[in-house]
């Protein structure tokens, strides 16, 4: 009986996993909400988009303070610790140095720095060919993280960012 039981559990999560799998093949669009993390107020909206050339990213964010800030995808889509510790370090599958964005030697989650104005909005669009929306470097259900301060693009293994001041999960988004 319990073999039975056993039997029809494994298959049940392969039956589970397979579907899953084929789904994440046709994952063409994603979204990330931005949510502070204790004591700011940082909050905006990421979203990444299939293209031809990798994936589409685009943010919009708002109660930054003016400058440059940190901007990554980071290894847990975990954003419950107060300061967003809970999301690991930078997602870096390919386990490379930290680099900028445009760099051939980069972490896949290194995005260099948003840029806020004096209002504190930061805007951001380009296409990066590292990052992916399916298989098994999948961003979906990593976190993505803005810092206080600006990448250096090469202190290891951060960029020495500072801290976390928002945190979003990135999910499969609708059509």
């Amino acid at each position: 009986m319990k073999k039975v039981i056993l039997s029809s559990l494994v298959a049940g999560l392969i039956i589970f996993i397979a579907g899953v799998y084929s789904n994440a093949q046709d994952i063409v669009k994603a979204v990330a909400v931005l949510n502070p993390t204790q004591n700011n107020k940082v909050t905006g909206t990421v979203t990444f988009s299939k293209v031809e050339l990798g994936v589409k990213v685009v943010a919009d964010i708002k109660g930054l303070t003016p400058g440059n800030h940190g901007f990554h995808i980071h290894q847990f889509g975990d954003c419950s610790a107060p300061n967003a510790d809970s999301a690991g370090g930078h997602f870096n599958p390919q386990a490379k140095k930290h680099g900028a964005p445009e760099s051939m030697e980069r972490h896949a989650g290194d995005f260099g720095n948003l840029i806020a104005d004096s209002s504190g909005r930061a805007y951001l669009e380009r296409t990066d060919a590292v990052i992916s929306l399916s298989g098994p470097d999948s961003i979906i259900g990593r976190g993505i993280i803005v810092h206080e301060g600006s990448d250096d693009m090469t202190t290891q293994p951060t960029g020495n960012a500072g801290g976390r001041v928002a945190c979003g999960v990135i999910g499969i988004a609708g059509p």
